[in-house]
């Protein structure tokens, strides 16, 4: 072994170059190992794969990391003999090469001056990697031990004879001792890999130092990575339902070979090494020397995490993070090198994902193997095991970002869109060029006009002079003569700019659509890692379920993309936790073992549109209005007459939980209050909707993108504003003898639905605009299941507008959202409705709201004496209210003493009218409260009750009340005498 540092001497862009191919190859090995598991292999797959490993093995020797060249190399010879001899691999052996693919997915992340420390830290892994690889090979006699010496000689000869060292060079007797070097002459630069699989001993591995010294080689290594171990994280999925998938198999080794070939270009060995080992692995397979089984699956992803922990790295992570992990890079390695080797072993424990609850099985066996141990393969293969993506230790985030400079965002975008946007760019500068020819043409016009002005003012003098009338008729020809002249050439003009203004706006409109197309991503960017999060999830938990990703391709803004992955992982997390059935379960109801998770995304009505649904246990309503009434969100009575939809609602409320008990999964009450915040503050919404032993059903509508709103734009106060159309119900036209009257609030019904109105002036707190109109305009909006209806002065139409942010330096500015321009240049603001709700709800308890009568408009609460009613009784406050108010009095109305004297603590009253016997504080005490307050001794009280003795009339006048009535004034005057009395008709 050699301690010295691996030495990049390629110029650095190699490096991102290197990164770009490790991504793209380990996606195709990926799809090809999915493929697989979805038993679909053919031929042609593990062509693909084959193809993939070879790329990822050729980037990495020109960069001369050789643990990605090992490791390319042994996936590639897998996928030449499952090729040749029709492997059909197991679910243990996808495991192998789904964590050789991971291993080259972290090392395609791994920044340019962390290389060396991550390889440090993960060739041991590699190592174990590429050991499971060739015992997969030779344990099944698909592609023997000699037959693999013999072409990994012939690969390192190749590499030699090119000049460029850093191929994998194997011992003569074929032992399997590997070398793992990186050197541009006879001596190793980097660490000696021994690797004995007919002994059993794990091989050893120890770090090279990376140096990176071009950081766009490590970026382009990153996006090889991100590519590449996707498509062997999907491929190594599917595995598991057709391990023997030519197709999937031959994706996977083509991912895990350009893995490889990326790292070898950025020289990060390690990640060299763990893609060569599962590229072998996959090869194996495809030769039918062994068959992926759900523990080698775990094998495999555990690498593949590892890649991508490694290429998520920034540079000066890179080698310490390497040194800290290269007895876990090793382990996998080893753990994958024993998925195909016979006899080999991996000294790793395993920890299964079933074994972290309690279900699992008590006398599954744990792995705890020491060298020259005499099980079997077989027995080898089912105990191997990884860490899986949440248990790999994450990368320091904040020290990661301590070390790295602030940059801008980076974000990709297709050539063939930049090709694009360039091509409108030149169009619009030839465009722009035809203003000046043309401003010279109106200086030609004005040239025109300056002779005909001298014309006629020779004219005129030629009249008052009385000179020949000849004279006069050439200077009037003359005359006539400019101004055709001027009104052709106006014409022309005219005709031009005409023509300009179309091409333009077409220009415009195509360049701004491919601008907002750039910032669009595939629907499966942002799902990638969901089929495997819920493959762990299902076999933690027991259960057998699938996931369908269906419109891969719908472009989604990136920036949604992004805010979507939180809510849809709580989603599909819950779904499997509290949705789908355990086997048993789904058996004794009908349904096959295996439950089905179906996300879609696609576009509909110009928005985005995303369903996430499954075929579990759905949602009983009846249970759901239970648990609402037990955690005191309503009443009994209210939530007998809410609808179910109604009651789904109530799932997005923070901290409310349908789980009966809090686990690591979920239970938290979390996760649906995200999902509906995400959904509002991008101008959209999300509904649930289940069928009890159905399933339950998630539907998303979120704008196509964030830089352009769908926008109704409206009249307030005499100015304009925008309403996003993702938030608002409806929009009505409501006669105002339609407007009915409870407890002082007005509403209007629609749909069965009682909505209340409010003035938008007054929650904007804007000029009153008067209006003798016999109609009121109003938008619908709601939240949970409050519905309102905002009167505005008038409707302007549907635009679409281009979302301005406000300037932070204003702060939050309350009820609005953001600004825009519209055609005009002029400014305008847009709504935020959840503002505005809050904004409401603060006028409903603060009593303010203005009224709408038939004869003048809108109305504040006028200045009518204000009486306030205090009982707990609707009845009882509804007839006083209508009583006093049609004597001229306004009145307001409050439930309980609590409530009355918030009331009166807020607003001025002439007059209170009071119960005795109410909730939480009765009239007594409320009375008593307002005569011992020094600001409200003042205002006069009334106290009605069915309480008439002697008694309790000396208790209510004691407590400082001015009248005791019974009830029974209510038939009578004798209540509006006593108000008459106290405070004047």
């Amino acid at each position: 072994m050699t301690d010295s540092k691996h030495d990049i001497t390629t110029d650095l862009s190699l490096l991102g170059i290197f990164r770009s191919e490790v991504i793209t190859q380990t996606a195709i090995i990926q799809e090809g190992v999915l493929a697989l598991q979805n038993q679909s292999q053919s031929r042609q797959t593990l062509e693909n794969m084959m193809r993939a490993a070879h790329s990822i093995q050729g980037a990495a020797t020109i960069v001369e990391i050789d643990p990605v060249v090992t490791l390319a190399g042994f996936l590639e010879d897998y996928f030449i003999g499952a090729a040749k001899q029709n492997i059909n691999l197991e679910p243990n052996q996808i495991d192998l090469l789904q964590q050789a693919v991971n291993w080259l997915q972290n090392l395609s992340q791994t920044v340019d001056e962390d290389l060396d420390n991550w390889l440090s830290q993960h060739l041991d892994e590699v190592n174990r990697i590429i050991q499971g690889i060739r015992a997969w090979g030779t344990g099944h006699g698909a592609m023997g031990a000699e037959e693999l010496l013999s072409q990994r000689r012939t690969l390192v000869s190749k590499v030699e004879a090119t000049g460029v060292s850093g191929g994998d060079s194997l011992s003569p007797e074929g032992k399997g001792e590997v070398s793992l070097g990186t050197s541009s002459d006879s001596q190793p630069k980097s660490p000696t890999v021994t690797q004995s699989v007919s002994s059993g001993e794990p091989q050893v591995v120890s770090p090279s130092v990376v140096e990176i010294k071009d950081t766009s080689m490590l970026d382009l290594f990153r996006l090889e990575v991100e590519a590449q171990g996707a498509i062997l994280n999907e491929g190594l999925l599917s595995l598991e339902s057709q391990p023997q998938s030519a197709q999937a198999l031959e994706s996977l080794m083509r991912a895990a070979h350009s893995v490889k070939g990326a790292a070898r270009i950025v020289g990060i060995d390690a990640a060299v090494q763990l893609a060569h080992v599962m590229e072998d692995c996959f090869v194996a397979a495809q030769n039918h020397a062994v068959t992926l089984d759900g523990d080698d699956v775990d094998v495999l992803l555990s690498g593949v995490d590892l890649l991508i922990n490694i290429s998520q790295l920034e540079p000066t992570d890179l080698n310490p993070w390497l040194s800290q992990h290269v007895g876990e890079i090793a382990a996998t390695k080893e753990a994958v090198t024993a998925i195909f080797t016979p006899g080999a072993v991996a000294k790793v424990k395993v920890q299964r994902p079933q074994e972290q609850v309690n279900s699992a099985p008590p006398d599954k066996p744990k792995l705890d193997v020491t060298a020259g141990s005499e099980k079997s393969l077989a027995t080898t293969a089912n105990e191997l095991a990884t860490t899986t993506s949440s248990q790999l230790e994450p990368i320091n985030q904040s020290t990661t970002s301590q070390l790295t400079p602030a940059t801008d965002r980076v974000v990709r975008v297709s050539a063939e869109n930049l090709n694009r946007i360039m091509g409108l760019a030149g169009e619009s500068l030839i465009e722009a060029n035809w203003l000046q020819p043309f401003a010279d043409s109106l200086i030609v016009l004005k040239r025109r006009q300056l002779e005909l002005a001298k014309i006629l003012e020779d004219l005129q003098n030629s009249s008052s002079s009385n000179q020949p009338a000849q004279s006069s008729e050439k200077d009037l020809e003359k005359a006539r003569q400019k101004e055709r002249e001027c009104r052709e050439i106006l014409g022309d003009r005219l005709n031009e700019l005409e023509l300009f203004a179309r091409r333009n706006t077409t220009l415009s409109d195509r360049l701004y659509r491919e601008v907002i197309a750039s910032n669009m991503r595939p629907f499966t960017d942002g799902v990638q890692g969901f089929p495997r999060m819920i493959r762990d999830l299902a076999r933690k938990l027991g259960k057998q379920v699938k996931l369908e990703i269906l419109g891969k391709s719908t472009p989604v803004d990136r920036d949604i993309l992004k805010k979507l992955e939180a809510p849809l992982t709580h989603i599909l997390r819950n779904a499997v936790d509290h949705g789908i059935e355990l086997p048993p379960e789904r058996l004794a109801a009908g349904k096959p073992e295996e439950g089905t998770l179906k996300l879609e995304a696609f576009h509909r009505g110009g928005m985005l549109a995303i369903t996430i649904s499954d075929d579990g246990k759905g949602i009983n309503p009846e249970w759901l209005r239970q648990k609402v009434v037990s955690k005191n969100l309503t009443n009994a009575e209210m939530a007998a007459q809410l609808s179910d939809s109604e009651l789904m609602e109530f799932l997005f409320l923070p901290g409310f939980s349908t789980a009966k008990q809090v686990t690591e999964i979920s239970g938290r009450g979390v996760g649906l209050d995200i999902a509906k915040t995400m959904a509002q503050e991008v101008g959209g919404n999300v509904r649930v909707s289940s069928q009890p032993g159905m399933g339950t059903t998630f539907n998303f509508q979120l704008p196509l993108t964030l830089s352009v709103v769908r926008t109704l734009l409206v009249e307030i106060s005499g100015e304009p504003y925008a309403f996003p159309l993702a938030r608002i119900d409806q929009i009505v036209i409501v006669n105002k003898k339609e407007i009915s009257s409870v407890e002082n609030r007005q509403y209007f019904t629609l749909d069965n639905k009682n909505i209340g109105l409010v003035a938008a002036h007054q929650v904007l707190e804007l000029q009153e605009f008067p209006s003798n109109s016999d109609t009121l305009s109003v938008v619908v909006i709601s939240e949970q299941s409050d519905y309102y209806g905002l009167v505005v002065d008038r409707f302007l139409g549907e635009h679409d507008l281009v979302v301005r942010p406000l300037d932070p330096r204003l702060g939050k500015v309350q009820d609005m959202s953001a600004a825009a321009l519209m055609g005009d240049g002029s400014l305008i603001l847009i709504v935020d409705v959840s503002d505005i709700m809050r904004s409401i709800d603060n006028l409903l308890n603060n009593r303010r709201l203005a009224h709408f009568s038939n004869d003048a408009g809108i109305a504040v609460l006028d200045s009518r004496k204000s009486i306030l009613v205090v009982d707990d009784s609707i009845t009882v406050r509804e007839m006083e209210r209508r009583l006093l108010e049609n004597k001229g009095y306004q009145v307001d109305v409050a439930v309980n003493g609590m409530e009355g004297w918030h009331a009166v603590c807020a607003k001025n009253y002439d007059l209170v009218i009071s119960d005795v016997d109410m909730p939480r504080m009765n009239g007594i005490e409320f009375v008593s409260k307002i005569k011992n307050d020094p600001r409200l001794n003042s205002i006069p009280v009334i106290i009605v009750s069915y309480k008439d003795s002697e008694e309790h009339r000396v208790q209510g006048l004691t407590a400082g009340a001015d009248y005791y009535l019974t009830k029974a004034s209510f038939h009578d005057e004798t209540l509006v005498n006593a108000v008459i009395d106290l405070i004047g008709a």
